[in-house]
Order: C-alpha cells, then sequence, then structure tokens
C-alpha cells in the first residue's frame, strides 16, 4: 500500500467535527469547490450524508474511487449497481441512529394527536381569551401500523407498547421474531390501524409504497406518519387526502423535494412537519460521524468494512 495521504471527496456538509478529522486524516476536496480537474484522478474515496446523491457518472469521473462512506443508514442516493460493477465499496452507518429516530416517530405521533404545535400557537397568538382549545385525539390505547420492521420499527414498537397501542406491521415477509400482528400489504396495513407510521428503506422499491390507495383504506379518523424517506409516500396523493380531510392528519420528518417543501403541505392546519431532523442529535451525528470514519479508515488499512451495505456484505 502507498503511504501517500488518501484523496477523498466530500459531496455534502458533515459535522464540524467530522471535518476537521477528515482534514486531519486525509487530503479532503469538496465536491462543489473542485478547481483542479487533477484532483478527480486522486480521488480514492466519496464520503457524504444519507440524502447525497453518488450517480454513476459521479463516479464515472474518478478513475481511482474505491469506496463511499455514507454518513448515514440510508443509501438510496448511491448508484449501488454502477459501484458494485467497478467493485467499489460502500458502507454506512446502521444501529447509531435507532433510538433518535423512533423518538421522533414517537413525537410526531403525540404531536399529530394531540395538536400540540397548534396548541402551542393557540396560547400565542392569545386565541385562548377567546375560549378554549378544540378537543384532541387520544394516542394511548389506539392502534399503530408500522411500514417496516427493521431495527427502528421495532425500537418505535417498543415504546408504542409503554402507550398501551395494539402494533401490526407490514414488510417483504413476517418476522418470526416479532409478536406483533402481520398484514401483507400498506393497503391492508392501514385499513386495520389508527396510525400509520413509514419507517421503510427508501429508493425505486419503495416509490409511493404509501399511495391514493393507502391513503384510502386509512380513512379520516386516522394519521400518517412518515420518518423514513419523502420518495415513500406519493406527496400529491397525501397533499389532496389531507385537503379533503380522507385522512384526519400527518406527520412528516422527510418530504418529496428536500429543503423545498411545497406550499401546500407548508399551509394546511392538520400537518406538523419537522426539517429531516430523525438523528439530528449531537450525540447520534457524533455516532455516525465515528461509524463512517472508523469505516474509511478500514478501508484504507486494507481491513473489512465495519458497517458495509448489504449489498457489499459478504
Amino acid at each position: 500500500m502507498s503511504n501517500e495521504t488518501p484523496n477523498v471527496m466530500l459531496v455534502s456538509q458533515v459535522m464540524p467535527y467530522m471535518a476537521q478529522a477528515l482534514n486531519e486524516q486525509y487530503v479532503v476536496h469538496e465536491k462543489d469547490h473542485i478547481t483542479d480537474p487533477g484532483a478527480l484522478q486522486r480521488i480514492r474515496a466519496i464520503v457524504g450524508g444519507g440524502d447525497s446523491k453518488v450517480e454513476a457518472k459521479l463516479m464515472a469521473l474518478l478513475p481511482h474511487l474505491e469506496m463511499i462512506s455514507v454518513v448515514g443508514v440510508g443509501y438510496d442516493g448511491v448508484d449501488v449497481k454502477a459501484a458494485l460493477e467497478r467493485g467499489i465499496r460502500i458502507s454506512h452507518t446502521p444501529n447509531v441512529l435507532n433510538d433518535d429516530v423512533a423518538d421522533l416517530a414517537l413525537a410526531h405521533l403525540l404531536n399529530v394527536a394531540r395538536r400540540l404545535p397548534q396548541a402551542d400557537r393557540f396560547v400565542r397568538n392569545s386565541d385562548w381569551v377567546d375560549g378554549p382549545y378544540p378537543l384532541s385525539r387520544k394516542l394511548s390505547g389506539s392502534r399503530l401500523g408500522l411500514v417496516g420492521m427493521g431495527r427502528i420499527g421495532q425500537a418505535i414498537a417498543k415504546r408504542a407498547l409503554a402507550f398501551d397501542m395494539s402494533i401490526s406491521y407490514t414488510a417483504r415477509s413476517p418476522r418470526a421474531e416479532v409478536p406483533y400482528t402481520f398484514h401483507a400489504t400498506p393497503e391492508a396495513l392501514a385499513a386495520n390501524v389508527d396510525f400509520l407510521v413509514v419507517i421503510t428503506p427508501g429508493g425505486p422499491g419503495t416509490r409511493h409504497l404509501i399511495n391514493a390507495a393507502v391513503l384510502k383504506a386509512l380513512g379520516p379518523k386516522g394519521y400518517l406518519v412518515n420518518v423514513a424517506r419523502g420518495s415513500v409516500v406519493d406527496e400529491a396523493a397525501l397533499v389532496e387526502a389531507l385537503q379533503k380531510k380522507q385522512i384526519a392528519g400527518a406527520g412528516l420528518d422527510v418530504f418529496a423535494d428536500e429543503p423545498r417543501v411545497s406550499a401546500e403541505l407548508r399551509n394546511l392546519q392538520n400537518v406538523v412537519l419537522t426539517p429531516h431532523v430523525g438523528s439530528a442529535t449531537f450525540e447520534t451525528r457524533k455516532a455516525m460521524s465515528d461509524l463512517a470514519l472508523a469505516n474509511l479508515r478500514a478501508h484504507f488499512q486494507g481491513e473489512p468494512l465495519v458497517s458495509p451495505i448489504p449489498e457489499c456484505q459478504a
């Protein structure tokens, strides 16, 4: 192996802590600020967040690219097929963000059910002096449906049990290790729950998995929460369902065209919106950064990746 300091390309913003570590250990090139065309010949790794786009045309510009280190659990912005065809290894940062995403899902459930952001505005606007705040929806004891039953889905279910919620789910196949009721399709699941939480990977295989038919099955008393990827929900169908009160409300942390959120969604009063902050705590972002850095270090030391994506696992 060469003793030359490896060159890496940064394709998104990272925490200052991680940026400092990268600059101490590597020669770092920011994708949007490369002025030396020769730098493309030297880059051996790409580093970016879970929403970064690493397409085949970018990889084609980097003849010596060896690995992609994703700072996030999702990697649907990476052209995995193109990378694997060139033998490029890909890592991500699963597990370390399970608690934060599950916590946020529960926060959205509470906020859409009890309408807490609206209640906050009610007080701030002095509307309370004109009369009491309207009644809201009880969360405890209600029926929760999870679209996805991976580690984060199981973490959400664990928290929901504390609210005495009955839990059911849909996934590609039943999970023998969980005791919850399985439904074969999102539509069948939606028809049997009060709250539908989406926590499934993004990508072509799940695009618009939550469509008009699923929302219709959820019904006028049902709520949707999405802490997965914006692409999983047909956003136009969701806006229509919310406007027409075909569902009761929604809590959204992810959107179809982040960071641009449609005016239709922003103007609705029966939604709670957060700016993709599922893993956005100091503790978890540091843990994600540490894992991404460990993957880079392992690669350049000729060792197995610490957390390769499933497609790269032996």
